[in-house]
């Protein structure tokens, strides 16, 4: 009865059927003919060109993006609670070779225009202080909340008019889409995305993320970048395989509908006790601490997240049948 991390989600059947199928000889690190579809099939996905590269953890992807988009003199607007500066153990730095992580306010982790100019209206435009070069946002954000395309198209004109490349940190990125139903392209280039970190493993991958660029003069430096930090391994088909299997029929997008209404589900049984509404899988409860004791001895684990607060989080595989003794648990407190 897990609901600390849908991280600790069990990989998709498909997942598993595509690394048989990867288990083959081909060509090493990412001359193989899975890695060769990629392009096409997020393509295909986006309505338009994109280069995506497949990474095996979220962190590089979130790094490699931001050192494509930001040098090392220069900084990167972001949320004070965003996942690249408080979850990385300063990855975002180290890849960047330096680059600077320039934080914002705002209610659930989100980024408004006003924060972001705020933030880059107070740098002198002078060789003595780090100028912005780069935005990230995080969609569905740290306390599960989600940018709507307009939202993050109103940050993209703020990204264009102050020359910031904009990255998207998109670990839930499936569940934003599942929740907004609308085109991933709308979410993304459409609204000025330059590059989007594409999270699988939580949604039902094993071991394979998905570094998109809409800017593909993006990628040829990447591909650098990425074996540099020992991210290029030698049988990348099998990443490359993951990805088109949740591509395919739309895996992606059926997982993270499923855990979506998960999340719904149990939000409905706390009523009152919602910190943020619930618009992805994640759920942030007012619990006291002898409440949170009594779910835990019941067999419920999840993170404490700040005073009085715990989060839930559910996963692609967790049915109805494995969410509803929890939602019980919670409206019986």
């Amino acid at each position: 009865m897990r609901f600390f991390s849908d991280n600790a989600a069990a990989a998709h059947p498909a997942v598993l059927t595509a690394l048989s199928a990867a288990n083959c000889l081909d060509t090493a690190y990412d001359g193989d003919g899975f890695s060769a579809r990629l392009d096409a099939a997020f393509s295909g996905l986006f309505e338009t060109e994109v280069r995506a590269l497949w990474i095996a953890t979220g962190t590089a992807a979130n790094s490699l993006a931001l050192a494509a988009l930001c040098p090392p003199h220069g900084g990167v607007i972001c949320h004070r609670e965003a996942h690249i500066n408080v979850d990385e153990c300063g990855a975002p730095e180290f890849f960047t070779h330096g680059a600077k992580l320039l934080t914002a306010d705002g209610p659930g982790a989100k980024l408004t225009p006003e924060a972001v100019e705020q933030v880059a209206g107070a740098i002198r435009d002078d060789v003595h202080q780090v100028q912005p070069r780069a935005l990230s946002i995080t969609n569905a954000t740290e306390y599960g909340l989600v940018y709507t395309p307009e939202e993050v198209g109103a940050l993209g004109d703020v990204a264009r008019r102050r020359s910031l490349g904009f990255h998207m940190d998109g670990a839930r990125f499936a569940n934003a889409v599942a929740h907004l139903g609308c085109s991933p392209a709308d979410l993304t280039w459409r609204a000025g995305v330059d590059a989007l970190s594409f999270g699988f493993v939580k949604n039902g991958g094993l071991s394979a993320e998905a570094l998109v660029f809409f800017r593909t003069d993006l990628a040829a430096a990447t591909l650098y970048r990425r074996k540099r930090a020992g991210h290029l391994l030698s049988k990348g088909r099998y990443l490359a395989a993951q990805l088109l299997a949740m591509l395919e029929g739309s895996q992606w997008l059926d997982n993270a509908r499923a855990a979506n209404r998960g999340a719904a589900l149990l939000a409905q049984a706390a009523g009152d006790r919602l910190v943020y509404p619930v618009e992805a899988n994640e759920v942030f409860l007012r619990v006291t601490p002898e409440e949170a004791a009594k779910l835990r001895s019941l067999g419920f684990d999840f993170y404490d997240w700040g005073p009085g607060e715990a989060r839930l989080v559910v996963s692609w595989d967790q049915d109805e049948a494995a969410i509803r003794p929890l939602a019980d648990a919670i409206a019986g407190l």
